[in-house]
């Protein structure tokens, strides 16, 4: 097993599942928390919350296959689904058989297929601002998945587009300064990481999502459901929808704050993931 140092407190391991590398975090100790991101983010997204949850618990933040530090392979399936067998690997390969899920975006997308499909390996589910029902792909996404778009964007025009998307998901533009729009960049300012993006961009759609609508009311999970009053990207008429779909489920709507909540509200996404995990 590999390691790298990406902060002063998490060191990002990685390992192999299906034959292809996946990075993670792994922090702490305790019952298992799986931490997963969505687009165009990677585990790293929640760095802040993993030293305030790593106290207590044993928290695991992977980069999705073909994102951040994980294998960027040309022909593989990257679909939610696909990612949903990866993280279910992931889990085998640390030899944890059950952890509470806790995830944002296509990540969340990812979550309901785990939960749905292999309910006694997920404890309690944290949704935020997910992807659901016929919530996605986005607009400012869609005339970026034509065949050949890739080819028709250089790759410097390609890193400006994603730095000026990322301020958009959130409410206060100054928590996007220039380190934490690198951090989100970086994995893309490659010809490689640029065609590794566009392949996610190809993937996603709604269908997984659509095909487990009715099976999300068989759900046994304790739900927490966290939405970003002004996300622009997954609506937050969505949040209630889920609610109702889901028996078990709460949601609680921050307000004044974007699409990429751990940004802009670290702790108290913290405060809220360590009420509602202690409290059930």
């Amino acid at each position: 097993m590999d390691s790298n140092q990406v902060n002063s407190t998490s060191t990002q391991q990685f390992t192999q599942v299906d034959g292809h590398q996946i990075a993670y975090i792994d922090e702490g100790k305790g019952v298992p928390l799986l931490l997963i991101h969505g687009i165009p983010s990677n585990g790293l997204m929640w760095r802040e919350v993993i030293p305030v949850l790593s106290k207590q618990f044993r928290v695991i933040a992977p980069d999705l296959l073909n994102y951040g530090q994980s294998g960027m392979p040309a022909n593989a399936d990257v679909s939610i689904n696909a990612q949903r067998r990866i993280l279910f690997g992931l889990l085998d390969s640390l030899g944890i058989r059950r952890a509470h899920v806790i995830a944002h975006d296509i990540g969340g997308g990812v979550a309901q297929l785990m939960a749905v499909e292999r309910p006694e390996r997920v404890d309690r589910l944290v949704l935020i601002d997910s992807i659901c029902f016929d919530s996605w792909p986005i607009p400012e996404f869609e005339p970026l998945q034509k065949p050949g778009a890739e080819d028709d964007m250089a790759l410097d025009d390609f890193v400006e587009m994603i730095r000026g998307f990322l301020p958009k998901g959130v409410v206060d533009t100054q928590v996007m300064t220039e380190s934490v729009v690198d951090l989100y960049t970086k994995p893309w300012s490659t010809e490689k990481g640029k065609r590794a993006f566009f392949r996610n961009l190809r993937r996603l759609n709604s269908e997984y999502t659509l095909a487990i609508s009715d099976e999300l009311s068989q759900l046994p999970h304790f739900t927490l459901i966290v939405w970003g009053e002004k996300d622009p990207f997954q609506k937050p008429e969505y949040g209630p929808r889920l609610e109702q779909a889901i028996p078990n489920a709460k949601l609680t709507v921050i307000d004044d704050v974007g699409h990429f909540l751990l940004e802009e509200k670290p702790d108290q996404i913290s405060a809220l993931i360590q009420d509602f995990l202690n409290q059930h």
